[in-house]
């Protein structure tokens, strides 16, 4: 069985289409969890008129973070395959066959991989879909460009996904502890290096694909890269990524201005190869 899980906050705006798009799925989801983690807006109401249209359970939790309803929606979840998502995105309506169609491929072969490239492990643990950008504005257009990599730079061996699109068989997700609930940010790279540890290799299925929209503003943007980049620092994750990032912003930065002001324009070249080279 294949449960699908989410975890929603005041997502009253966009909840529609995430539904609407699991409505939609070539492979109709055999159960969906949802915990809300005390929404004040109109999101659980709306999730309720969908309880005729799809095998929809909705949790309430309030106060929950993300990691905290994930891990319920999980333990309630009857599915030994979690198909995972998150709100504020809409799924391709192959989304859900593609993501398990490695763990079915496994099975129907007895152990015997069909996949492009074998695992030597005799099942599939973990596979991890693809994201991209449904973009409204110019602005939105902009931001997922620069901020997003494209589906040609991904190292399959080395991709850590994105809740917003992974699938994990349940009895892994127990045996690694689920999302780490004392994390508000960046819950879910923790949760794949956990996953690393006991279920590499990951398959890697790009057909899988979750549309999110970017932040619509530089205000939104900033707020999301500083939670991203707190929940980095309470992980100590990327200590020395972040500081060269912030020894480049806070040091180099004002100095080669300061050099190519005062001194010769030509300074301005360093500026150039180091925004190349990032």
């Amino acid at each position: 069985m294949i449960s699908v899980i989410c975890t929603v906050l005041n997502e009253g705006e966009s909840i529609r289409a995430l539904l609407e798009s699991l409505v939609a799925q070539t492979q109709p989801p055999e159960e969906i969890v949802v915990v809300d983690g005390g929404s004040r807006d109109q999101t659980v109401a709306i999730l309720h008129e969908y309880a005729a249209r799809l095998p929809l359970r909705v949790i309430s939790l309030p106060g929950a973070n993300i990691s905290a309803g994930r891990n319920r929606a999980l333990a309630e979840a009857r599915g030994d395959i979690l198909a995972i998502t998150d709100a504020g995105v809409v799924l391709d309506a192959d989304w859900l066959r593609q993501i398990t169609l490695p763990f079915a491929q496994l099975q129907r072969t007895r152990g015997v991989s069909l996949l492009p490239e074998p695992s030597s492990d005799p099942t599939v643990n973990v596979v991890c879909g693809w994201f991209e950008a449904d973009v409204r504005t110019v602005f939105e257009a902009a931001l997922g460009a620069t901020t997003l990599p494209q589906l040609r730079e991904i190292d399959a061996r080395t991709f850590l996904p994105s809740s917003r699109s992974v699938a994990v068989r349940k009895a892994t997700c127990e045996q690694v502890g689920g999302y780490p609930e004392w994390l508000d940010y960046c819950e879910d790279l923790i949760f794949d290096l956990r996953l690393k540890q006991v279920a590499a290799p990951f398959v890697f299925a790009p057909q899988a694909v979750a549309h999110f929209r970017p932040r619509p503003s530089l205000a939104a943007f900033y707020r999301q890269y500083y939670r991203y980049a707190r929940g980095d620092g309470k992980a100590d994750l990327w200590r020395r990524r972040h500081a060269i990032r912030y020894l480049t912003y806070l040091v180099a930065a004002p100095a080669i201005v300061a050099l190519a002001l005062r001194v010769h324009p030509a300074f301005w070249l360093l500026a150039l190869a180091g925004a190349a080279t990032r």
